[in-house]
Order: structure tokens, then sequence, then C-alpha cells
């Protein structure tokens, strides 16, 4: 288990095979509860290649020195992430009003 924000990832290997390609991460938060929006890319054994960008909030907790996953929302599609995007922006809009 990771010690330091910066060392979680979800990159995946089996067997010398990469199964999940992290992309990027974006660090939330930090502390004792850790929250990281990963981009990534899994892979298809059927296609024999990576499928689309996929992405997932993960949310960790430091307990005796080491984060530890605890939750994670999946991010279904493309036009669910933008609806995300979008809902936001317009409260936070309307919050700033």
């Amino acid at each position: 288990m990771p010690e330091n924000v910066e060392d979680i990832t979800i990159a995946y290997e089996e067997d010398g095979q990469c199964l999940v390609k992290e992309l990027d991460k974006e660090v939330l938060s930090k502390g004792a509860w850790t929250t990281i929006l990963f981009r990534y890319r899994q892979f298809d054994r059927k296609l024999e290649d990576f499928g689309p960008d996929k992405y997932v909030i993960r949310r960790y907790r430091k307990i005796k020195g080491e984060y530890r996953p605890q939750s994670k929302f999946n991010i279904s599609s493309p036009r669910q992430a933008r609806q995300i995007v979008q809902t936001l922006s317009r409260w936070l809009e309307e919050a700033d009003g």
C-alpha cells in the first residue's frame, strides 16, 4: 500500500501484461482522507487493445501510514462526465450569483 498520495495509482499489470493504463490523475483533496480523479484505459482481451478513455473518482483513507481504498465512483460514459461537469458548473454559478 502506498504511503504517499503521489504514489497512488490505478495502473495494473498481470503476468507482465498491462491491463489498466493510467493516463492522468488529479488529486482533489489530501489528508487522512484523499480523493483522486483518474483517467485511464482498460485492456480488452477480445480486441487485443486498450478501450476508450474511462474515468473514476476514488477515495483513500490513511491507516497506519498507508493509503487504503475506501470507495470509488466509476463515470460510466463521456456523456455522464459532461453531465457532471455541466451540473456542477451550473450549481457553482448559482451559488456565486
